[in-house]
Order: structure tokens, then sequence, then C-alpha cells
């Protein structure tokens, strides 16, 4: 049987613990018991870990040995604000496919009020990637920054980077997505409700993002970033 998998809020040495509302789950919902065993993620290895004592908002553990898990390819994905509910399926669905970071952008078709109600979002988007993190097994939740500007993502260090566009006509994201490019790493944008605007799509090609497309069908934000996410991760992790 498969072990459930904890990311630690506290570790030191051989010792790890959950608090809040996360041992809370795992006593009230789950009904852990002294002496099961889970698999503790620790920030630096997975390990396994066994209860050692547990309240309604501690749960401590001994860490023994560290069980090996397999690389990921290092994705970002930038991801321009849209509307909450649809954004926040497209962080849990992206982080369960392996996504390394998500950085927000406040895009010229993002709605005011989502921008500036965007800043107090972060928390919970962490959230939700810990929770998607847990569930699929993960040595680590994406890092989710606070929403930023075009102007700050432009320059992302990726070797590759590419701006999915529904104007793009002639190259498809498979295509572009060269191993000897990419290595293991690679940058995604992903537009709003509404698309990139043109002068937002000359400011990428201008910092040398590739323009690339999904097909010839019209996706939503959420879909389009899971779909993009999903392709990347098949293909550059099968080379």
């Amino acid at each position: 049987m498969t072990r459930r998998r904890w990311i630690a809020d506290e570790v030191s040495g051989d010792r790890a613990a959950l608090i809040g509302e996360h041992a809370d789950h795992l006593v009230r919902v789950l009904r852990a018991r002294v002496g099961e065993d889970f698999d503790i993620a620790t920030g630096q290895s997975v390990r396994r870990g066994r209860i050692t004592s547990l309240t309604d908002n501690r749960v401590d553990f001994d860490l023994g040995e560290v069980i090996s898990t397999p690389s990921l390819v290092e994705i970002t994905l930038v991801l321009a604000v849209y509307k909450f509910d649809r954004m926040e399926w497209a962080i849990e669905k992206c982080t369960e496919l392996g996504v390394s970071r998500i950085l927000p952008l406040i895009s010229r078709r993002t709605d005011s009020h989502l921008a500036t109600a965007s800043v107090k979002r972060v928390d919970r988007w962490q959230r939700i990637a810990r929770q998607a993190a847990e569930q699929s097994r993960r040595a680590a939740p994406p890092q989710i920054t606070a929403p930023m500007k075009l102007s700050e993502a432009l320059n992302l260090p990726q070797p590759l980077r590419i701006v999915l566009a529904e104007s793009e006509e002639q190259t498809l994201l498979r295509d572009v997505l060269n191993p000897e490019a990419a290595g293991n790493e690679v940058a995604l944008a992903i537009g709003p409700e509404g698309g990139w605007t043109e002068d937002e799509l000359q400011s990428f090609q201008q910092s040398g993002w590739i323009s690339a497309s999904l097909g010839n069908t019209i996706l939503r934000a959420e879909t389009a970033a899971i779909a993009a996410v999903a392709v990347a991760a098949s293909l550059l992790s099968s080379l």
C-alpha cells in the first residue's frame, strides 16, 4: 500500500512535525495513530516518518530512511491573473503535473478588481499548491510568488521561454520544446481570458520569447495552462 506523503511544517535533524490545520486533518480526518508510518518531505529530501506523538494541532515524527524521488522537469508557469475559482483549479492541476514555479502576472486584460485582490490571494494559492503536492506525492510544492507586472517576467533566466498565443498559426508548442535548447528547464506564459494584447506579445517576442500554439481550438485560460504544462512535462521528461 502506498504511504501518504506530507510536507513537514517543522524539521530539526531526525525529527519533524505537522502543526495547526495540517496536523488536525491527519488526526481527525485520517485518524492517524502513534506508530503509523508516512512519507515526510523535509525540503531537502523525502524520508520515512513514524508518528511519535499527536494532539489535535501537532503531530511529531521520527525520521528514518531517505526515500528516492524522481527528478522533475523545471517548469516555470507565468500565469496571467483571471477569475480566481478557475485560476485556483489551474494551480492545483499544474501542481499535480509537476510545475516548479508559478508566477501570477497582472496583464492588460486582468480585471482591475482581480488585480487588486490578487495580492491577498497568494497565501491561499500556496495552500492549494501544498495540498496538491502532498496528494500527488511530490517532494515539495511549487514556489508561488506575489503577482508581478509583465516587465518583471520578461527576463526570466530559463534557456527556453515560450508564450502561448491564440494568434500563432504556424508553430505548435510541441515543435519548439527542443531538449537541446531547454535541457530540463522551460518557462511557459499563459494569458488571461481574452488572451494577450498585441503589445504584450510584441514585448515577449522582443525579449526573446518564442510564440507557440496549442492547436486550432480556443481553450479557456485554465485549460491552456494545464495542457501546456502536461505537454512540456511529458516531452522533456522523456528525453
